[in-house]
């Protein structure tokens, strides 16, 4: 009954999609799509997810933050998901807790608001107090794993459809992102993965009173259950009021920010990987609360090390070893033209190297980066897009808070102030003399934003052609490898000294 109402529901946007290549479904020419009809699309698109419940929800958001396989006004509708979920009646929750703890709410907490403070797509969250101390209460939704697994086979079956009636390479963005879904999807739902994930970030942070985890409450981790220590702040994307009354310098939050990523990205190796406003809070004092901590990536020292070696390419405009770092990074498949990809390089850093001419020269090149891409999709794996939306949250507050905010100006001196400590991370053979700052700048943000702008203008000129958002929520059948019962933790790092005032 479930994959009826899915196939119910859908069936009328797969209609309009496929009417995008053939007016008739299966001959014809094109529809005519203008742009209204695209954001109007859209917009309906974003109001249905919810209603097909969690797993699609959360799809929504992953493909939210890929702007190299969804494009506009699709990408950014999606965005609209991350707070757009219905709460679970109380009642139900509360059966998950005494199912966890094995006894009555009011036994075990001393209080307990039912209210949640936020719902998400996997879980719920409340306020409680715990022997004394005010706390925040995880609850897993009721029944979630079944719906997960069910939702996940029904989409692999619509991408079996999908792929026998239209086969390109741009299928493997879609392959990449219904994997790495796929991938976090059981971590998200066992919460001794995210105590063990918040454990282990506190401990990095424990020496900088600026960047706050809050702690696990021992005894009080459970598989569908967390309990952690309440932090009173507010969303980073509404301090304007605390700022204009003086509470809250928006340079310190940007400092706390920036420092916190340089040292999760580079130096650590393991980084909250969900920026949203939503999940990072600032306290009266200026110190950034880190919240959430379900999804969070581990980077090895190899794959850091081909980022910033692919940025100082990029910096020198050494086309060719931009390529191979492409290729060790695993943006491009193995088997792809190493000529077109060298090609679709050059073309990107003559457009990075111009500055205030890229708008212009991207008109220019605009068909033949588009060109290039369409036949050879450049698809950023789950690492790149887990910095793309670090960089991207620096970004949009920066703008936001600072007059002139230039990221990669901006970021320069705080990552030149802890050049050594990345450097050591990195390991052997690293320049201390290179600008990184500058490098990664490059890279992750205008090397990954012309390669989006890219994909989205191609979406704008070849709209007919592509089935893009359909397509979005289909994958081949590959069964996930189990996930262990704990998360294996690696040793805590010297946390970096905050900036001086």
């Amino acid at each position: 009954m479930h994959t009826l109402r899915l196939l119910f529901l859908l069936l009328p946007f797969a209609l309009s999609f496929s009417r995008d290549r053939r007016r008739f479904v299966f001959w014809g020419r094109p529809a005519r799509r203008s742009a209204d009809f695209h954001v109007r699309r859209a917009e309906r698109l974003a109001d249905l997810i919810p209603t097909l419940g969690p797993t699609f929800v959360k799809i929504g958001q992953v493909f939210s933050a890929r702007p190299d396989v969804v494009p506009e006004p699709y990408l950014t509708s999606l965005s609209t998901l991350t707070d757009n979920v219905a709460c679970v009646p109380f009642p139900a929750i509360e059966r998950e807790l005494v199912a966890a703890y094995g006894a009555p709410v009011d036994q075990v907490f001393e209080a307990f608001e039912r209210e949640p403070l936020a719902a998400g797509s996997l879980g719920q969250v409340y306020k409680a107090r715990y022997q004394g101390e005010d706390v925040v209460v995880k609850v897993l939704r009721p029944g979630v794993e079944p719906i997960v697994e069910k939702d996940v086979k029904f989409v692999r079956m619509v991408l079996r459809w999908v792929e026998r009636f239209w086969s390109h390479p741009q299928l493997r963005g879609l392959h990449v992102v219904i994997d790495e879904f796929e991938r976090r999807i059981a971590d998200e739902m066992d919460f001794r993965k995210e105590a063990a994930y918040a454990r282990a970030i506190g401990e990095r942070f424990a020496r900088n009173p600026r960047v706050i985890v809050p702690r696990v409450i021992d005894g009080m981790v459970r598989p569908r259950a967390l309990v952690l220590e309440f932090v009173q702040g507010t969303r980073v994307d509404r301090i304007d009021g605390l700022v204009a009354a003086g509470v809250i310098d928006p340079e310190q939050v940007m400092h706390a920010v920036v420092e916190a990523y340089i040292q999760m990205m580079l130096v650590d190796g393991i980084f909250h990987a969900d920026p949203h406003p939503g999940n990072l809070l600032v306290r009266a004092d200026g110190a950034l609360v880190l919240l959430d901590f379900g999804m969070v990536i581990e980077v090895e020292p190899a794959m850091r090390h081909h980022l910033v070696h692919t940025s100082l390419a990029a910096v020198r405009g050494d086309a060719e070893k931009v390529v191979d770092g492409f290729f060790k990074l695993g943006i491009v498949e193995p088997q792809t033209d190493r000529e077109t990809i060298h090609r679709l390089v050059s073309l990107i850093l003559q457009m990075t190297e111009r500055g205030a001419e890229l708008a212009e020269m991207q008109r220019a090149l605009a068909d033949e980066v588009m060109h290039l891409l369409y036949d050879w999709p450049v698809v950023l794996t789950g690492e790149m897009t887990y910095f793309g939306r670090a960089v991207a949250l620096i970004e949009g507050l920066g703008a936001h808070h600072i007059p002139n905010f230039n990221p990669v100006r901006y970021v320069r001196p705080l990552l030149l102030k802890h050049r050594t400590a990345v450097l050591r991370a990195l390991g052997p053979g690293d320049d201390e003399s290179v600008d990184l700052a500058y490098a990664l700048g490059l890279l992750t943000r205008d090397v990954t934003r012309v390669m989006g702008n890219a994909a989205r203008e191609l979406f704008g000129v070849l709209a007919t052609r592509i089935p893009t958002i359909f397509g979005a929520f289909t994958r081949p059948a590959v069964e996930p490898a189990p996930a262990p019962a704990v998360l294996p933790v690696v040793p805590p790092t010297p946390a970096l000294a905050p900036a001086a005032e």
